[in-house]
């Protein structure tokens, strides 16, 4: 018998400061833990995917953002759940990023990228970031 497996809608936010975007190690204790992502979190019922991602980063990071454009979208099926992500175009409005939840932070280059271990749903994000610096 196939398991139906949970699906959660995400939000992320791409922040750029200059030619470096920030990244957030999850913590240990959490799946996928001391992977890299982008700061965000999930979709709670009734709440717009905007409203979700500056709820997320008040939680998370201690800043409010302003979400702009859609970067892209994925879907992700992990072992245990299957993910639809969409990463926004940010800018913070207010605050300083601090690690309120996250194991670690970091701003990046795109040729940063390979020097850090990602969740396996920002593999593509990841290369399209890097393609669009090319261009």
């Amino acid at each position: 018998m196939i398991e139906n497996k949970p699906f959660k809608e995400v939000v992320a936010a791409l922040i750029w400061d200059k030619e470096k975007f920030l990244i957030c190690q999850r913590p240990a204790n959490k799946a996928r833990g001391l992977l890299w992502e982008f700061v965000g979190g999930k979709v709670e019922q009734g709440e717009t995917k905007e409203r979700a991602l500056i709820r997320e980063c008040q939680e998370e990071l201690a800043i409010t953002v302003e979400p702009h454009d859609i970067f892209t979208e994925v879907t992700h099926e992990y072992p245990d759940i299957f993910v639809h992500l969409t990463l926004f175009n940010c800018n913070i409005l207010l605050g300083q990023p601090q690690l309120l939840e996250h194991n670690d932070m970091k701003w990046i280059t795109s040729a940063e990228i390979p020097n850090y271990e990602f969740c396996p749903a920002d593999v593509e994000i990841l290369k399209k970031i890097q393609k669009d610096l090319k261009c």
